[in-house]
């Protein structure tokens, strides 16, 4: 009978997540001020964070890559900020977050840079703006409401996980 106990040698060492952080964030609001300053102090910590230094922000698709990065990512830093909603780009990673978080456990931890948490959470002020800007886009458009429907609940769920609130930098 064979033995259901395997030897150290047996075992291979196989790390599930390639990054310890994936960095999400609206790059005019923060990305010279809070971010910058977050992703150097993660850096010199010896803690691997992604941060997208390409972004499209007219594209409608994230590439391949970054995709992978999300999936091979422990946790994902969400910088909410003003004008995060205006990405559509921003809005897609939430989304793909979002489900690596229901389907491989990832940690997403919000931080609400310079920006009432509440807004976020119920898209008012800027989030609400930006939202009836993205259903203008797409209100004869099916599939894009359905898009933008998957949007809200995804800055929903992750607005309303614990996080970190930061005002006035």
């Amino acid at each position: 009978m064979a033995s259901s106990s395997s030897s150290a040698s047996d075992l291979r060492y196989c790390p599930r997540w390639k990054y310890d952080v994936f960095l999400t964030f609206r790059c005019a609001d923060s990305r010279k001020t809070f971010t910058s300053h977050l992703y150097e102090g993660l850096k010199n910590r010896g803690i691997f964070t992604f941060q997208d230094d390409k972004r499209l922000e007219n594209g409608d698709s994230i590439p391949e890559e970054l995709l992978k990065a999300i999936e091979e990512s422990q946790v994902a830093l969400n910088i909410f900020s003003k004008n995060y909603a205006t990405s559509k780009w921003c809005l897609d990673e939430l989304v793909k977050i979002m489900e690596c978080k229901n389907e491989n456990g990832q940690l997403v931890i919000p931080i609400f840079y310079d920006v009432d948490p509440w807004h976020v959470r119920n898209q008012s002020e800027s989030f609400e703006e930006a939202f009836a800007k993205h259903e203008s886009r797409y209100k004869n458009d099916v599939e894009g409401m359905k898009k933008v429907q998957g949007w809200r609940t995804a800055l929903t769920v992750a607005a309303n996980l614990k996080g970190y609130d930061i005002l006035n930098g």
